[in-house]
């Protein structure tokens, strides 16, 4: 692989910091993004090869500068990895809409914010790639995390819009869509609302419990994740999204056949109303 400058989000954790590793042990030049100084020197500390910049993926306004100084500092882009974003986790009764704008704002307004600041750098140049970092939750739902579900499905919509308009100048859109992975998603990254709604106890909280037993012990594994991450980027021919995981691929397979069956079963309702 040619080497290469990767812009990738939310480096220092998760699955933003094994892609960081992956990039930078193969020689590409990787600059990643912090919040914070304590993130800063912890990042330099793990990967010194490392450029980071500090940036918060929903000060939107400071976005286009940030990707300006690195430009101007590091050289063009070349791969942009929108990775910030974090869990939530609630039942949809329980949980207050200022929940849902802040999922939204790091997930989606975020994400397309940084993506819109490369846009443009992207297509005069008739060149580069953008994977998105959406989810199986993306593509599947599950009760419990309905903001969640809501941000991944919206960037998942939103980049294969991108796709499209960007195709016409060489440019690559990708979603990237995990299953279960070894990270801190389920973990100290999730902000998870207080139960208060005892009707709700019997669905969710063996849903909760379950979660919560499992993180740290997923089957996923981000270095693996990571290298193919770097496998996605030399093709010719990306797919729109790509699944990763066994049980990525077994649930929203399931529910793509879910779908085929419900639209077999309503077709004679669908078709009644052309006039």
């Amino acid at each position: 692989m040619s080497q290469k400058t990767f812009f990738i989000t939310g480096a220092n954790s998760g699955f933003g910091l094994a892609i960081a590793t992956a990039a930078s042990n193969q020689g590409h030049t990787v600059v990643g993004t912090v919040r914070s100084e304590a993130s800063r020197a912890s990042l330099a500390e793990r990967l010194p090869a490392v450029r980071s910049v500090l940036c918060d993926v929903t000060e939107f306004d400071r976005i286009p500068d940030v990707v300006e100084q690195v430009e101007r500092d590091h050289g063009p882009v070349d791969v942009l990895i929108n990775n910030a974003g974090y869990g939530h986790e609630g039942i949809l009764e329980e949980s207050p809409l200022e929940e849902m704008r802040r999922q939204f704002d790091v997930n989606v307004f975020g994400a397309v914010a940084v993506a819109k600041a490369f846009l443009p750098r992207f297509r005069k140049r008739r060149r580069g790639f953008i994977v998105n970092v959406t989810s199986m939750g993306g593509m599947i739902t599950m009760p419990g995390i309905a903001y969640y579900c809501g941000s991944k499905f919206a960037l998942q919509g939103i980049s294969e819009v991108m796709r499209a308009e960007m195709a016409p100048f060489g440019v690559h859109v990708t979603t990237l869509c995990p299953g279960s992975f070894r990270t801190d998603w389920a973990g100290r990254s999730m902000i998870r609302t207080e139960r208060s709604i005892a009707d709700y106890d019997a669905l969710f909280d063996p849903i909760r419990a379950a979660r919560q037993e499992k993180s740290g012990k997923q089957l996923g594994d981000p270095a693996k994740l990571a290298a193919a991450v770097l496998r996605l980027i030399v093709s010719d021919d990306p797919p729109p999204q790509l699944l990763l995981g066994s049980d990525a691929l077994k649930l929203v397979s399931d529910r793509i056949e879910r779908l085929q069956q419900e639209i077999e079963t309503w077709k004679s309702v669908t078709v009644s109303t052309d006039g």
